[in-house]
């Protein structure tokens, strides 16, 4: 997958953001990035889009920005040239396709039909904006319009919000998610910075859907760990499971038969996407132990060990089944 788009995976949500003043474009940017998203699309519905784009791309080069509601090539022109990295379309227009397409610009045309999805093959695009996603048919309708084409991914848009986000994310073919519900019109316009920020938060916390799989206890040896373990089945009914390295009592407690990761042990961060946490990590200054990352059968990452030690406990994301 191109590399842009790669960041769009790993982001997860696009804010769709209309505009009234270029005014609210550096606080509203700044609100959203606060919660920890650095993607923003802004709709073309506004005479304030284009400089709304200049000045984010200026003031706030770490947010990855794009033009939406582009119906023009006068307004490809326009966006690119105030700072959009990449273009959204409400439709599939073929005329609009070609022009970004020999400027070298990514665009994610708007497709609802096999027609449309098939005319974006025919242009080698990789992904495609399915829109209006929920009055559409929904992460159904994603997942039957799809079967036949394993090449494309979608970027739905359209009544999405934080009760439905992974219910598409969880989808291998959906890359993002578009969505207003943080940055409402509303919201902007009573500069709700704070709640933006707040919702912005919530939504890539909800995305991830960080939570403890498991705690796992070293201990020096097998006899060691077996003693533990009974115990613990002992006093609180937890049942007993073997492994190769260690005993499970019960599905939350793993104790192992020799001293692993971590000077007291280590703890199981599941998650919705492991590969979309260790990006979000990564970027405020998480460092990871690359020798321990597992793989599934498809090449996804599977787990993966945080270097630093919390409370003398090692920590590993594990992907969520």
């Amino acid at each position: 997958m191109n590399d842009l788009l790669m960041k769009i995976f790993n982001i997860g949500i696009v804010p769709v953001v209309t505009l009234d003043k270029p005014q609210q474009a550096i606080p509203l940017a700044k609100a959203i990035y606060a919660g920890g998203i650095e993607c923003v699309e802004i709709t073309f519905r506004t005479i304030a889009a284009e400089e709304s784009i200049k000045v984010i791309s200026k003031e706030i080069p770490e947010i990855l920005i794009g033009a939406g509601t582009i119906l023009t090539v006068e307004q490809v022109d326009k966006a690119i040239a105030a700072g959009a990295k990449f273009i959204v379309t409400p439709g599939l227009n073929p005329k609009i396709v070609k022009y970004c397409l020999n400027k070298g610009v990514i665009i994610i045309p708007g497709c609802v039909t096999p027609s449309d999805i098939e005319t974006a093959i025919e242009f080698g695009l990789e992904v495609v904006k399915f829109f209006p996603a929920e009055a559409a048919g929904g992460i159904d309708m994603i997942k039957a319009i799809s079967a036949p084409y394993a090449t494309i991914k979608f970027m739905p848009t359209g009544g999405i919000d934080i009760k439905n986000l992974n219910t598409y994310l969880s989808f291998n073919k959906v890359i993002a998610c578009g969505g207003s519900w943080m940055v409402n019109k509303d919201l902007i316009a009573s500069c709700s910075y704070e709640t933006i920020t707040k919702l912005s938060r919530e939504a890539l916390f909800a995305m991830l859907g960080f939570e403890v799989q498991h705690v796992g206890i070293n201990m020096p040896d097998t006899i060691s760990a077996l003693k533990t373990t009974n115990k613990l089945e002992n006093l609180f009914g937890f049942t007993k499971r073997e492994l190769s390295n260690s005993f499970f009592a019960g599905p939350n407690v793993e104790v192992m038969k020799k001293q692993l990761f971590g000077k007291n042990g280590h703890i199981a961060v599941c998650t919705n996407n492991t590969s979309r946490a260790m990006y979000y990590l990564h970027k405020i200054g998480v460092v990871f132990n690359d020798e321990t990352a597992s793989y599934d059968g498809t090449g996804n990452l599977r787990s993966i060990y945080i270097k630093e030690e919390i409370g003398n406990f090692s920590v590993h994301l594990i992907q969520k089944k």
